[in-house]
């Protein structure tokens, strides 16, 4: 069965259950999923999640249980073996692992998949070399696997996957095993094909940190269902799920965590608050301006600013010194530009609805821009931050623009006040 569509892969309460009986597990269960022809698709969840075998039911190396799966307008969940060859040759694997051939030559690793495909030597030769000098491996032609780096290795998946000029390119966690620089530089490749050539590429993967620098879209796996899926800046900016905030939380680390959230109350006796930092500029113009305007000073303590899809987004959290009267009305006003989280003090602490326990405070102290070390403990000064008690320049009245480039995990703490250059209303 055949369909025309600008939707590269359909799914319809598709369900892959492996076992029978009491032991059965769904690893995929009903999901309903559709990813669009020329889009950078994610999909990511922690370990079990089904990522894996979903994207396994595309090239229909697993087969389905019960629902339907149609790649490219061809229904691969109803095709027999035989029916199923045309359809996967039109469709690039990338591994995790690699899985290049020991005893070939990176050419003769990337000529394999032509020369199963029929192609004849020089048609061969031709196109190998023109695949080399795509992935930047000219000079690695004769080398053999066990001479390459890890993203070398991965330069050559990339080059065999692409060889058949397939419309579709899977990528199983195909950056896992790679270093975060050798990863940036498969993830900038990726999105080269993508853009160049034209090819929709599902991304499976557990690190939010690829999907935010490289999806158009995303869906969230849990226990075998999709539990959120949209635009990859939506998704960042107002997750739902509470696999996806704890997915953002690790890869923004811009709101404190619960650990992070206590350390900031114990040296900060003010109102802690956080502030949403978006794209159009306006939050940082309207919390200039507010903070002017009802005389209060803030201090920001924690926070981060990054891009996602080339749009800078994150989140401040201040110190606000001031009476309960003015502050609540400053907050009110705020709230109608921005999203404001009001987290009380230590005497009245209140929780952050969008942080899930763990979230922030994975990767240790770093998180808490006010500098507490490694060690968890608050009265050591942390060497990595020597800026910790000096005054952050401010930028005058352009906005939220100075408090911290996209791209940066963390802001270092500032604060708001009369003096030329900083934020907000008189000390």
């Amino acid at each position: 069965m055949s369909t025309t569509s600008d939707t590269m892969v359909r799914f319809r309460d598709v369900t892959k259950v492996f076992g029978t009986g009491p032991s059965a597990v769904a690893a995929v269960d009903g999901v309903t999923l559709d990813i669009e022809a020329g889009e950078i698709f994610g999909v990511i969840g922690y370990s079990g999640a089904g990522k894996s075998t979903l994207v396994r039911l595309i090239n229909a190396l697993e087969p389905v249980t019960s629902g339907s799966v149609v790649v490219d307008g061809d229904e691969v969940s109803a095709l027999s073996e035989r029916e199923l060859r045309p359809v996967r040759a039109s469709i690039g694997m990338i591994f995790q692992q690699f899985n290049l051939l020991s005893s070939r030559t990176v050419a003769g690793n990337v000529a394999y998949a032509l020369k199963v495909a029929g192609w004849d030597k020089p048609r061969r030769e031709a196109r190998v070399a023109e695949l080399l000098e795509f992935v930047g491996l000219s000079d690695k032609a004769k080398a053999y696997p066990s001479q390459l780096s890890g993203g070398q290795k991965q330069r050559v998946g990339i080059a065999r996957a692409l060889a058949t000029s397939p419309k579709l390119l899977l990528a199983d966690e195909a950056t896992s095993a790679l270093d975060p620089e050798t990863t940036r530089d498969v993830l900038a490749l990726l999105r080269r094909v993508n853009a160049e050539l034209g090819v929709t590429i599902v991304v499976i993967t557990h690190e939010m940190d690829v999907v935010r620098s490289t999806c158009h879209r995303v869906a969230v796996m849990e226990h075998g269902k999709v539990v959120e899926v949209g635009e990859v800046y939506d998704v960042f900016s107002s997750p739902r799920a509470t696999a996806t905030k704890k997915f953002v939380g690790t890869a923004l680390r811009d709101r404190p965590g619960p650990e992070a959230l206590e350390r900031l109350r114990r040296r900060h006796p003010g109102r802690l608050v956080t502030v949403g930092v978006h794209e159009d500029g306006t939050s940082g113009a309207s919390l200039t301006r507010l903070l002017r305007e009802h005389g209060l000073d803030g201090s920001v303590v924690f926070g981060g600013i990054s891009e996602i899809g080339e749009r800078p987004f994150g989140s401040l959290t201040l110190e606000l010194a001031g009476d309960d009267a003015t502050i609540a009305a400053f907050l009110t006003e705020l709230a109608a530009t921005t999203d404001v989280v009001d987290l009380g003090t230590a005497a009245d602490p209140r929780d952050d609805p969008r942080v899930v326990a763990g979230a922030s405070d994975e990767s240790g102290e770093a998180d808490d821009v006010t500098g507490a070390p490694p060690s968890g403990r608050a009265d050591e000064p942390d060497p990595r931050d020597a800026w910790q008690s000096e005054r952050w320049p401010g930028t005058g009245s352009t906005g939220i623009s100075g408090l911290g480039r996209p791209g940066t995990q963390g802001t270092q703490p500032g604060d708001f006040g009369n003096e030329p250059g900083t934020f907000g209303g008189e000390r």
